[in-house]
């Protein structure tokens, strides 16, 4: 045995001896510094030798790393006095790497842990762990069980159930139990008459898959919202039961907090590329295929990390055309990858209002036949309304600031004849978010990639990706761990249907 390396194990045991842990650990750090420094130790990698200490980029499993350069690595935090998270490194295998840890990408990493706690390690990446422009916490948290197709609204009312018994699912012992602040206000759809029938088509369709919706008449309308004018208004939707609005804040941290203590490990950072294997399909005429493998990276503190994985899900929200571009689909020339992902950032506004003598607890999440909608925040006389612009009126997506001269001349009025009592409201503040929206059909894209098929989607959910969160990522799961959808059946939402022109659409009562 070298008797350097005698030395250090005398070193080691002698370090043990000490009281005080920290001591211990320090003491440690020291001693593997200095053998290091004396040693000179390099690297092989597959390309030849190296020398790890002059690489800012940390190597993927399967390539040898010297021991005592993990060891620097690991003391590193503790000998600047840091706590050892803050080293933020990425690791160099996991089973799934999922990008992007809002609602979505921390669903998708529930539901898989859930699954098999032990047995499976899951790495999220997140680039803004404050989540400062973040789609989840930029919503509105608004969860409606009214739509016109049915995985739509299988997916929330899944949401619901799961948000009532939250205690149960994102409980950690030893913390405080979760809520969400699920404020069951109902939400409310008002069409003219040249919708009517639309309108009550899809209730009848909701119905028949147990949701709890009301159809009211003007009449009706106007006896139990007498705060409403019906003018123009023919029929009415009205959620009674699972409908609403809650914190967005709360269900992300509930998830992250739940998947911490279940062994997720989230990463500061962002993946810079994919790394392929090529694999030979056709040794007869030369045919291969690209298997992703690895991604590299770039973690807070600047420094490449190269982690090996078997799935990989695009959980990047108003990015996720980015990160799969980056894997070369919809820049590449097989057939298979030359479709890009139709997912693109669009801003919306929404706006906080102030009206002593508007609605009160009556009040359920309003929507006007123009798109404009309104709900009470509080029960100070505080409401949140907003609308999405259309055609020409689509906002820049180069900064978040806000366009109040739409709130003047569109929300405004809209308020102002729909709720009268809002006519002498004061606009108090706003803020401005960014949708992860599906251009081509606005519906959720799902799945795997049909060339890459380890790289999974779960992104164009537009303003219901919170609401869809929960179930999407069990879907998810349970596509990845079954090979197929056991809950709700999501099929019609791959990716596949861009190459078979066979969309999925809303349909619309504007």
């Amino acid at each position: 045995m070298d008797i350097k390396m005698v030395r250090l194990i005398s070193q080691w045991h002698s370090t043990f001896k000490s009281q005080n842990p920290l001591q211990r650990i320090l003491r440690l750090h020291k001693a593997c510094q200095r053998f290091c420094t004396s040693s000179k130790l390099t690297l092989r990698h597959a390309g030849g030798d190296s020398d790890e200490s002059n690489s800012d980029r940390i190597p993927e499993a399967g390539r040898y790393r010297s021991p005592w350069t993990i060891l620097k690595e690991e003391f590193k935090g503790i000998a600047q006095g840091q706590l050892a998270e803050d080293a933020l490194t990425a690791p160099r295998e996991t089973d799934f790497l999922i990008v992007g840890g809002g609602a979505i990408g921390s669903s998708v990493a529930y539901w898989l842990k859930q699954r098999n706690p032990k047995g499976i390690s899951v790495t999220v990446v997140e680039r803004d762990p404050s989540y400062g422009r973040s789609s989840t916490m930029l919503s509105v948290g608004g969860i409606r069980h009214q739509f016109s197709v049915e995985e739509n609204v299988q997916l929330s009312m899944f949401a619901t159930e799961f948000l009532r018994n939250i205690k149960e699912h994102l409980s950690v012992l030893d913390e405080t139990p979760p809520d969400v602040q699920f404020n069951h206000g109902g939400c409310l759809f008002l069409v003219p008459a040249r919708s009517a029938p639309l309108l009550e088509k899809n209730v009848q369709m909701q119905r028949k898959l147990g949701a709890k919706i009301d159809l009211l008449t003007k009449e009706q309308l106007s006896a139990k919202f007498p705060w409403l004018n019906t003018a123009g208004i023919e029929i009415g939707s009205y959620g009674v039961e699972g409908e609403g609005w809650f914190d967005p804040w709360l269900l992300v941290k509930a998830l992250k907090q739940k998947n911490i203590s279940l062994g997720v490990k989230y990463v500061t950072g962002d993946v810079e590329e994919f790394e392929y294997t090529n694999v030979t399909i056709n040794p007869a005429d030369g045919k291969y295929h690209n298997t992703l493998t690895n991604a590299v990276i770039r973690t807070r503190e600047g420094k490449l990390h190269t982690t090996k994985f078997a799935a990989v899900v695009n959980c990047a929200g108003p990015w996720a055309a980015e990160l799969a571009r980056k894997a070369g689909i919809g820049i590449e020339k097989q057939d298979d990858l030359m479709i890009p992902l139709p997912v693109e950032p669009r801003k919306r506004f929404v706006y906080v209002i102030h009206c002593p003598d508007g609605p009160s607890l009556d009040m359920p999440l309003t929507i006007d036949p123009t798109g404009v909608y309104c709900r009470r925040e509080g029960f100070s006389g505080h409401y949140i309304c907003g609308a999405s612009p259309a055609g020409k009126e689509e906002p820049s997506i180069e900064d978040l600031n806000v366009d109040y001269d739409f709130f003047n001349n569109h929300i405004k009025p809209t308020l102002g004849h729909r709720i009268p009592a809002l006519e002498a409201l004061k606009l108090k503040g706003a803020w401005a978010g960014f949708y992860d929206y599906n251009y081509v059909d606005q519906n959720l894209i799902i799945g795997n990639h049909p060339y890459h098929r380890n790289f999974f989607f779960a992104n164009g959910l537009g303003g219901h990706g919170l609401q869809h969160s929960i179930g999407v990522g069990r879907a998810i799961m349970e596509l990845i761990i079954d090979g197929e959808y056991k809950t709700i059946d999501l099929t019609r939402f791959e990716f596949d249907r861009f190459l078979t022109d066979e969309l999925v659409n809303e349909e619309s009562f504007m």
